[in-house]
């Protein structure tokens, strides 16, 4: 039987601290407010006796009597195959009016790939844009990121790329999106053809700064899934910046002590877990992450992309509308 607690202490953003024994990092408490609606949050820090929890949606409503139970399960997507040319948010949820996820249980947020069960990159992923197959190209389990400033047309190059790629199976992850993004991005995918191979997972602008840090989570432990079936994953991240952004608002929001400007001194860890999860499996499927990193003021010493260099194998840099040929 699970035990149920009702003593909020504090509330700061989406962060609450409840007087609570027994739980374990990163696993789901269930909320139930005092107005009858539920809401989940995942366990991020101990001191003593008490819980400090991430709130997935609005800590609207949430008030201190209200009860807190922990389900002893780590956060979890729902795989299967209706998955494909489906929009879901950063808590896994349908956001495009359409029914529930009924699939196989994936936890998030998991180890990169077993090393003894990766092959050497040979094979090349076409994305039939001539200044990545000719000057660039693309190879299987490869991570590279798309270096660029706000204001460049790097949402409609990674569209380009999801209508293009051979890629069996293409996987959007999209943080910190502007609305018009957003419906750029189904557009596209509806008019191509393309919605049919793709799953997108959504956070947009307007949405809480947790369910920010779930979508690369979500996203790639879904693509691992595909990529155990045997099916060639491309997984598209826009933009990386936002999802270090949000690292940032809620380490402040727990007072940990910053690093380089403002940023966390976890941010290089949280970023290359992310990343090391592109993997070509011996015998089976791969997985190949393109992302984009928006340098603010054009920036490449800015600590994201200073972080995301020494990570991903090299880098393209869009520019001017362009392709760099031989800055990336």
């Amino acid at each position: 039987m699970r035990k149920v607690y009702d003593r909020i202490i504090d509330m700061r953003g989406n962060l609450i601290t409840v007087a609570a024994e027994g739980g374990c990092l990163g696993e789901v408490a269930l909320i139930h407010k005092s107005n009858g609606t539920k809401t989940y949050a995942s366990v991020l820090r101990f001191e003593g006796d008490l819980v400090t929890l991430q709130v997935f949606e609005n800590t609207r409503g949430i008030s201190t009597g209200d009860q807190v139970t922990f389900l002893r399960r780590q956060v979890q997507a729902s795989f299967s195959d209706s998955l494909l040319g489906r929009r879901l948010n950063g808590s896994g949820e349908p956001i495009d009016s359409g029914p529930d996820i009924m699939g196989t249980p994936v936890d998030i947020g998991q180890p990169s790939f077993n090393p003894t069960k990766r092959i050497i990159p040979r094979e090349m992923v076409r994305t039939n844009i001539p200044m990545i197959d000719v000057f660039n190209c693309l190879v299987k389990s490869q991570k590279i990121p798309i270096f660029s400033i706000a204001g460049e047309p790097y949402n409609a190059l990674l569209m380009r790329i999801a209508n293009q790629t051979d890629a069996e199976v293409v996987i959007i992850a999209g943080m910190g999106l502007r609305f018009d993004d957003y419906q750029a991005f189904i557009d596209n995918s509806e008019k191509a053809g393309s919605m049919e191979k793709t799953v997108m997972f959504i956070h947009q602008a307007t949405d809480p700064a947790v369910e920010c840090l779930l979508v690369p989570d979500m996203a790639l432990a879904v693509a691992e899934k595909f990529a155990l079936e045997g099916k060639d994953v491309l997984v598209l991240m826009t933009d990386m910046t936002a999802y270090a952004d949000a690292i940032k608002e809620i380490a402040i929001t727990m007072d940990q002590i910053p690093s380089n400007r403002g940023y966390p001194g976890s941010l290089y860890s949280d970023l290359a877990s992310r990343y090391e999860k592109a993997v070509d499996i011996d015998q089976s499927g791969s997985i190949t992450i393109i992302s984009v990193t928006t340098m603010p003021g054009g920036d490449v010493t800015h600590p994201i992309p200073d972080n995301t260099g020494y990570i991903t194998e090299g880098q393209f840099y869009l520019s001017g509308g362009w392709i760099e040929p031989f800055g990336s």
